[in-house]
């Protein structure tokens, strides 16, 4: 039996997207079934600790290992999922080096005191009747300046989530969803944004076409998320202003409190404007924050380390933890450095490793047809669309290929409907993008949970604008709201 003679290639643009004649559909989900039963039992039943702390990374690479028993016993070498493996871990490769930057950052920018003066300066500004709302518009507007959700998460992102959770008393599940959905929404709407530009190359339309088709479900989406966040933000407890003050205090005492410190956030974001690579700019980030730790902070660095420049060191690669008078504030003024990533990146790892196999069996591709061979009419066709796209996100833990496989797969359906191809690329973007983060070990579920240090399960409820959008844009096919279409078809497609 000669292996791999059942499979065909598409090539997509740098995507590989391999098809099995031999594979049938119910083949294709045991895997996915398998995966979802122990992750569910997992989190349900044995409070995440099943296998220990690498409980869910063991639990993916258990489901890569039944999705390589299902290739073998429908002819695919083991070869083969082994490049597919290698060829996804490739693709994580600048993502992993961003996340160790990250930590760096996240050390680096405690023990210069930027992360303290954020929290200094925000909480004289930022009230509790309006935090949530605001800190939807702050990650917003950061964002689309941007175009990048991660690099928002882990500047100003992390500030917020100090603020709210430490100083005001907000779970850290509310504040996070409301930095998620800003960020997000910046991320969808800027023309600087990755995906923003993948989305419609894959449908093929042009960009501005996109941002401007793609406003009609995103600003209503928004709207009800800003109005959910001000009527949480009215109504929940937060500490009264006698604490906020002890916090200040306390701030103050233990740094060097100033407004050059915010040099260094500025100069991230002003980099990433001018297009630099973000791996340059998030290591200038750390780079100056290390120099601003010297400059205004002599005294932390005195306390952390035998030297100031192993204490800078140290923040880079492992944990550090500031002591102040306040046991609240403890907690928020210590990170892990690069090694505090390390669960995330491995969490990263297993699941390219998962969405590689099942790539290789033809799997993606085989789900991905069924559904389209499901879109009856034309609002069958967008649910599609959006189903294919979650699964994607889902079973191959990488929202760009929850783009590209449903953009190219589908492409040919909306064009035989007669729908504009921005039709298609809104819709990748409002299911595909977004809800990227909701998936605990898609790349973007693990970065986002790892930098804010929140799980999944607990901003998931509350990052109203990630799960609303697929929502919105199914009601709008619904009802035939603002779907453009180029001609009436003749006939049906099937």
């Amino acid at each position: 039996m000669q292996e791999d003679e059942n499979l065909s290639e598409i090539k997509i643009d740098d995507q590989r997207i391999i098809e099995n004649v031999e594979l049938s559909i119910w083949e294709a989900l045991i895997p996915v079934v398998i995966l979802m039963g122990l992750l569910a039992y997992n989190i349900f039943f044995a409070d995440g600790a099943w296998l220990g702390d690498y409980s869910n990374q063991y639990i993916i690479l258990m489901g890569g290992g039944v999705a390589a028993i299902v290739g073998v016993f429908n002819k695919v070498s083991f070869s083969l999922m082994i490049k597919e493996i290698w060829e996804n871990l490739k693709s994580i490769f600048i993502p992993i080096v961003i996340l160790l930057l990250v930590g760096a950052l996240a050390g680096t920018w405690l023990v210069s005191g930027v992360i303290p003066a954020m929290v200094y300066y925000g909480l004289q500004v930022l009230s509790p009747e309006i935090f949530l709302p605001a800190s939807v518009v702050i990650a917003a507007i950061i964002s689309i300046a941007t175009g990048s959700s991660w690099t928002t998460s882990a500047t100003v992102g992390i500030a917020l989530i100090g603020i709210g959770t430490t100083a005001l008393g907000i779970p850290g599940g509310m504040v996070a969803g409301a930095v998620i959905s800003g960020a997000y929404f910046g991320d969808k709407m800027s023309p600087l944004s990755d995906t923003t530009n993948l989305a419609p190359a894959m449908a093929g339309t042009d960009l501005f076409t996109h941002i401007r088709y793609m406003s009609f479900t995103t600003v209503p989406t928004i709207i009800i998320t800003l109005i959910t966040f001000s009527i949480m933000s009215a109504t929940i407890e937060t500490t009264g202003t006698a604490d906020i003050s002890d916090f200040l205090t306390s701030i103050d005492t233990t740094f060097n409190i100033t407004p050059w410190l915010f040099l260094v956030p500025l100069i991230v974001i002003a980099l990433i404007l001018l297009k630099t690579k973000p791996l340059i700019a998030l290591g200038t980030g750390v780079l100056s924050a290390g120099v601003f730790a010297f400059i205004f902070q002599p005294a932390i660095l005195d306390s952390l380390g035998t030297s100031k420049i192993s204490s800078v060191v140290n923040s880079i690669f492992t944990d550090t933890a500031i002591i102040t008078d306040n046991e609240k504030l403890n907690d928020l003024f210590s990170a892990g450095g690069m090694k505090g990533m390390l669960w995330t990146i491995f969490l990263i790892v297993c699941a390219m490793v998962f969405g590689g196999i099942m790539d290789a069996i033809g799997a993606l591709a085989r789900i991905t047809r069924v559904l389209l061979k499901m879109a009856t009419s034309i609002f069958g066709l967008f649910a599609s669309t959006v189903v294919s796209c979650l699964g994607l996100n889902t079973i191959a833990s990488d929202q760009y290929l929850a783009i590209v496989i449903p953009g190219k797969m589908f492409k040919q359906a909306y064009e035989d409907r007669g729908l504009a191809p921005e039709n298609l690329s809104r819709t990748l973007e409002d299911s595909g993008t977004v809800t990227s983060v909701l998936i605990p070990w898609n790349t973007c579920g693990a970065y986002q949970s790892g930098v804010l240090g929140v799980g999944v399960a607990e901003y998931f409820v509350y990052a109203i604008f990630n799960w609303l959008s697929p929502f919105t844009t199914l009601f709008f096919a619904a009802f035939s709201i603002k779907i453009r279409q180029l001609y009436k078809p003749q006939t049906t497609v099937s």
